[in-house]
């Protein structure tokens, strides 16, 4: 099927639902803005722009200013702000895919966008410029109506599932090029360049920035900086790529020569738990039980790599995984890395938390057709957490001498993306990244 016919389909599914969530919400029509840029304190520089989430989600448009006017049964309105300038270059529209499902009106000036939208009546507002939304009459970010709207955005059409692909295929190349940098002893900002280049896209253009660790610092779970030291015997690398607004998140973990093989007997020990847990995906399931089984599968690698001295379900029961894995599982994933809905119980903006022993679950919904998350359990060796079991009752259960042997390498990560089918799933990320 071409991209144009999924994308029509896509738009047709969002009108259908667009009119059950204003039905309900009592509204009549929906505005949705791309958003505004944002300038640092007291200077004039613009950090990269990025579209909100729910305009992306009916049309891909890029940059700031676009308004969308949503009204059940008809035809979709795209003010598009197309200023004339001379500092930078404007983007010329062409003829895009998407292009024919919207009645388009073109203005150059930000207040003129909004004065082509005028008043509407029982119109709700969902996006940043709330202060020029409150001056047109908007209700802004009504909370049941957001809510239906995030509940929404889990189930991924044909159209969305090929993006994801896209941004899957796209990842897997910066990932090969990364490896292979790795391999050859390049340092952190020569793997990130090897990466990027791979990608072929401007850094500001990834969906996140890339996490590129070398040895210890694979234990910071969100590291940023890129050191130029080289000769690594570990790397994490955590990154991604987009299509249209739709991310890929894909971390592996290499060990070159020179890695105690116990950290790479853990390495590939991971990396076989975690294609379990994705084998375990189903409907029905719910995402926390999935969360619990890693803590299981970990916990029984730590056993048998004899860090931990007791069985998996007494560690996990006390807590002593839990150093060890202090993230949650995955996340939903689609035109945010950290998709919206995660911890949505119902349409109706009802919350499921997460449970107390694990606060960082972003995912606590039952699994279901169309679903697309991460699954991405990680064996980390990170001091802060290590510290408070140093000692008392439960420090004799740890082999101390072992883990500070295998601090300096770190940690590992395994993540893939995968969608959730009628009876199963399909990984995203393995279709192109075997390793």
């Amino acid at each position: 099927m071409t991209l144009e016919k999924l994308y029509q389909d896509h738009i047709a599914l969002r009108q259908e639902k667009l009119a059950e969530a204003l039905q309900s919400a009592a509204f009549d029509g929906l505005v949705l803005s791309s958003g505004e840029p944002f300038t640092y304190f007291a200077d004039d520089r613009e950090a990269p722009f990025y579209s909100s989430g729910q305009f992306g989600h009916w049309c891909p448009l890029k940059g700031p200013h676009h308004l969308l006017e949503l009204r059940p049964g008809q035809k979709p309105k795209l003010i598009r702000y197309a200023p004339e300038d001379y500092w930078y270059e404007p983007i010329a529209l062409g003829t895009p895919f998407w292009l024919a499902e919207f009645e388009l009106v073109e203005v150059a000036a930000a207040d003129a966008v909004w004065e082509a939208l005028g008043r509407p009546a029982k119109t709700a507002y969902v996006g940043s410029e709330t202060a020029r939304a409150e001056s047109a009459g908007l209700t802004v970010q009504p909370e049941q109506l957001v809510a239906r709207l995030d509940w929404d955005r889990a189930y991924k059409t044909d159209y969305e599932l090929r993006c994801l692909d896209e941004a899957s295929e796209l990842g897997a190349k910066g990932h090969q090029a990364a490896k292979a940098a790795f391999e050859s002893g390049a340092s952190e900002l020569e793997i990130h360049y090897a990466f990027v280049e791979a990608v072929g896209v401007p850094e500001e253009d990834l969906p996140y920035t890339t996490i590129v660790a070398l040895n210890e610092k694979s234990a910071f779970l969100h590291y940023h900086a890129k050191r130029g030291a080289r000769d690594g015997h570990v790397l994490l690398i955590d990154a991604g790529a987009a299509c249209d607004g739709y991310a890929s998140d894909i971390t592996r973990t290499h060990v070159r020569a020179g890695c105690d093989p116990r950290f790479g007997a853990i390495r590939d020990g991971m990396d076989t738990l975690q294609k379990e847990l994705c084998s375990a995906v189903k409907p029905g399931l719910p995402y926390g039980d999935l969360h619990q089984e890693a803590h299981l599968k970990i916990a029984a690698l730590l056993k048998a790599s004899e860090i931990l001295d007791v069985e998996a379900e007494e560690a996990v029961a006390r807590g002593l995984s839990r150093p060890f894995f202090p993230h949650g599982l995955g996340h939903h994933l689609g035109l945010q890395v950290h998709d919206v809905g995660g911890h949505l119980a119902d349409a109706t903006g009802r919350v499921a938390p997460p449970p107390e022993e694990h606060p960082h679950l972003r995912n606590t919904r039952t699994i279901e057709a169309r679903h697309v998350f991460t699954i991405e359990p990680g064996l980390y060796f990170i001091e802060m957490l290590l510290r408070p079991f140093r000692e008392g009752e439960a420090s004799s259960h740890f082999n101390w001498s072992l883990i500070d042997e295998l601090a300096p390498f770190g940690g590992v990560r395994v993540e893939d993306n995968v969608v959730v089918t009628e009876d199963g799933h399909r990984n995203l990320t393995r279709a192109f990244l075997a390793s």
